[in-house]
């Protein structure tokens, strides 16, 4: 009579199935967990590096042009800020914050040094105290009171050619930047707007490196928009910023052509294909794709922290 045949959720389940499942239930909560601390690490890195008061920014820029207007032809302002990676010179077009075309063509017949002079020059006469100006290689540096850093590239306009500053020699080099500008920002969109953020914690990375194993801020630029053409993983950073090391470890192989007309390669600084200068930049990249890996596979939050912090 009576019996007994209900059972619960545990009835005639072996010890070992009953431990297998509660193992599972917790790896699928250990994950959840750690994605959610690598998503909030990250998401700090790039508060980080986003810390400028972009409105603040906007404002200087537009008081900089307006001081400069008699002796400024046109100027391109970039989408995406100044440098992360906290090079010594700008080296990617991405990392100025305007490129200043100058109204002066005769400065195309000297040496670049003279434009990066000139347009100090004249920032120091309007500026004043308000800020100090300083030249670099390639562009001149506005610093405020503040601690803020405005990075500009003077160019000037030869003919149908626009010239900035040569990162390889003293002289000029023809640029398309709008056409660079298009591109990245293409390719940022089809990434649901994550790729400039991925660049710019990849830039970030790299910044920790020592100096002669960093890639330019504009070849990290372009290798990018290649590793993500026709991507198709989550749009996370998370997701991305180990899939460009894994992508840019083959393809820093080969040279890219600029798509600017600043040079033949965006890389020639790596010499031809497969040069010994390309092969010991892989290496670098894929140790960095192995490191984020193992610190996924471990689900350590602080071997991901060591990445950008150069440990």
């Amino acid at each position: 009579m009576g019996g007994g045949g209900g059972g619960g959720p545990f009835t005639h389940r072996a010890p070992e199935l009953l431990a297998q499942q509660v193992r599972e239930a917790e790896d699928i909560t250990a994950i959840k967990q750690f994605e959610t601390d690598l998503s909030k690490l990250l998401a700090d890195y790039l508060g980080s590096a986003n810390s400028r008061d972009t409105e603040l920014v906007s404002e200087r820029l537009e008081n900089i042009k307006k001081t400069l207007n008699q002796e400024l032809e046109e100027t391109v302002d970039t989408l995406f800020g100044g440098s992360v990676a906290k090079h010594t010179y700008v080296d990617g077009l991405s990392d100025i914050d305007s490129l200043l075309i100058l109204n002066n063509s005769e400065l195309a017949k000297g040496s670049s040094n003279e434009a990066l002079t000139t347009l100090a020059k004249h920032l120091e006469e309007q500026l004043g105290k308000e800020a100090q100006v300083g030249v670099g290689r390639l562009a001149v540096t506005v610093t405020y009171k503040d601690g803020m850093e405005i990075q500009l590239l003077p160019a000037v306009r030869e003919g149908d050619k626009v010239r900035i500053p040569s990162a390889q020699h003293a002289g000029w080099s023809s640029i398309a930047p709008r056409r660079f500008q298009e591109a990245l920002s293409t390719r940022n969109k089809e990434c649901a707007n994550k790729l400039v953020p991925t660049i710019k914690l990849v830039k970030a990375v790299i910044g920790t490196l020592p100096e002669k194993q960093q890639l330019t801020g504009y070849h990290v630029e372009s290798l990018a928009i290649s590793a993500f053409k026709n991507y198709n993983g989550p749009n996370t950073v998370a997701n991305m910023v180990p899939k460009f090391f894994e992508k840019a470890k083959e393809l820093v192989k080969s040279p890219i052509r600029d798509s600017t007309g600043q040079s033949v390669h965006v890389d020639g600084y790596l010499g031809t294909e497969n040069s010994r200068e390309r092969l010991a930049a892989s290496h670098v990249l894929g140790r960095i794709a192995k490191r984020m890996h193992n610190a996924s596979a471990n689900m350590s939050k602080d071997q991901w922290a060591a990445l950008f912090e150069g440990t």
